[in-house]
């Protein structure tokens, strides 16, 4: 039926957008020349293993948000073509935060629903195809990858609920915070750790809530944030588990140890 159709179109996701303005400062000398997403891993940039595995997703339509040595970027993959991609850019000249980064492809969103990751994060192509297909399955404002058994005071903690939907989301959570969480029954001894693995689905009425950010302690706008305020305005964002093998090139070491695997 026609609504049945419209619901569909509605899930159905053709656009990634990858934010890539950083210079990789943890890098150090690395990123002298070239931003972190354009170093290389097996041969090819971080940002081409990105955009292929989106593919093998079957999304084609792509905007990158760049910033530090943006034309490096743009002058390696250029419009995309010799990917079998559609390639759009947009150049972030302020570096403050996460929050605010998405709000440069709102044109290229318009009222699609998207995908989004950061241009240093590499995992198995299947990886995007699960989010995807999560976000299909439920009537769901976003979908936010979780990894299991990381440390959680160094990234995005999150709980979820029996539907493995999101109930908190705490951003380098401290001790106090996960005491409190503990006394109140949301996390138990003996539960599985979830952190956040920075791949996304959203809807575009993301937009609504990054819109209305305001910077966090750390002086900067965090995506995480508007991801707690879609949850209490009573949306709901779907978890999608994904493998241990999601690596964020974070910095010379990681880096390192994924050139040594793919060497030995």
């Amino acid at each position: 039926n026609q609504q049945g159709t419209h619901l569909a179109d509605k899930k159905r996701v053709g656009k990634a957008v990858i934010l890539a303005a950083g210079r990789g400062t943890r890098m150090g000398s690395l990123t002298g020349d070239v931003p972190k997403p354009m170093l290389q891993v097996d041969g090819k940039p971080i940002l081409q293993h990105i955009i292929e595995g989106i593919q093998e997703a079957g999304i084609r339509q792509f905007h990158i948000i760049n910033g530090y040595k943006a034309d490096t970027i743009e002058a390696y993959f250029q419009d995309g073509h010799e990917l079998g991609v559609d390639l759009t850019y947009t150049n972030q000249v302020i570096q403050d935060g996460t929050g605010k980064a998405p709000e440069l492809a709102r044109d290229f969103v318009a009222a699609d629903p998207f995908l989004l990751t950061y241009g240093d994060i590499l995992v198995k192509a299947e990886t995007y195809r699960q989010a995807l297909q999560r976000f299909a399955s439920g009537n769901f404002v976003a979908v936010v990858t979780a990894g299991e058994g990381e440390e959680v005071t160094k990234g995005g903690f999150l709980i979820f609920d029996d539907q493995f939907c999101l109930d908190t989301l705490i951003e380098k959570p401290t001790a106090e915070e996960l005491l409190a969480l503990r006394q109140s029954g949301r996390f138990k001894d003996g539960d599985s750790v979830w952190y956040n693995a920075g791949i996304y689905v959203f809807q575009p009425s993301l937009f609504d809530y990054t819109r209305q950010l305001e910077k966090s302690a750390r002086g900067e706008y965090e995506l995480t944030d508007a991801i707690t305020a879609m949850c209490a305005a009573g949306h709901t964002v779907a978890g999608q588990k994904i493998q241990s093998s999601g690596v964020d090139v974070r910095d010379p070491e990681v880096l390192r140890s994924l050139r040594r695997a793919k060497t030995d």
